[in-house]
Formats: C-alpha cells, sequence, structure tokens
C-alpha cells in the first residue's frame, strides 16, 4: 500500500521485521509474469486436505516484498510465495491466528475476490 509520499508506515514496519527474522532484505524485483502489487486474489482452501486455512476469503497482493520462489519440496515446479493483506484477519487450519498478512504459495491463490461458499 502506497499513497504519494511512499510506503504506509505499517508496511515500512512490517518489511523491517519480516527482514529481521530472516536475517536478509526482501526483495523488491518483481518476477515477470507473477500478480501485480495490488491484485484483488481470492485465497482459497486445498482440495486434497484441510487447510492451509479455515476458510476461502479476500485479500491484496502486498508490495512489501516480490513474490519468491517456492523451495519447498512439496513445491511445484516454477511455483511462488506471494504476500498477501487479508480483508480481515483470518485463522489458519490449525486454528492460529488471527493474521493480517501472510507468505501464500501461488496455489492457494486465485485471481478475483468471490470465495466459494
Amino acid at each position: 500500500m502506497t499513497d504519494s509520499s511512499g510506503p504506509v508506515p505499517a508496511q515500512v514496519e512490517d518489511r523491517q521485521a519480516v527482514e529481521h527474522i530472516l536475517g536478509r532484505p526482501l526483495s523488491q524485483t518483481w518476477p515477470t509474469g507473477a500478480l501485480a502489487p495490488g491484485s484483488r486474489v481470492t485465497v482459497v482452501r486445498a482440495q486434497d486436505w484441510d487447510g492451509p486455512w479455515q476458510v476461502e476469503f479476500a485479500g491484496t497482493i502486498d508490495a512489501m516484498a516480490a513474490p519468491e520462489p517456492n523451495k519447498h519440496a512439496q513445491a511445484l515446479p516454477g511455483e511462488l510465495l506471494y504476500w498477501v493483506a487479508f480483508d480481515t484477519p483470518q485463522h489458519d487450519s490449525s486454528g492460529d491466528g488471527p493474521y493480517r498478512k501472510a507468505q501464500i504459495w501461488g496455489r492457494f491463490l486465485r485471481a478475483g475476490t468471490e470465495p466459494r461458499a
């Protein structure tokens, strides 16, 4: 989220906190073909297990950091991890939360904001 004067303070604080935890700066170089910052998305549930979130919900691709390659062993080839700011705080499938923003695997994002019932 930006305005004419630059990133909003909460976004800067979020980025600094994540960079401190990771011990490295977050990339600001947006990959070609990735969902653009500000894109509206629906975070979806997995079809083969009860997660990773309790429900489907709307959010926005966050400009805090560029999407980065998902290096998890179960990642799909070329799958990206996106920072998503949630419209309303959400609990994950374990009941943890509420979270207002999270890094989401690309396979759990659908362009648009109409969660399925």
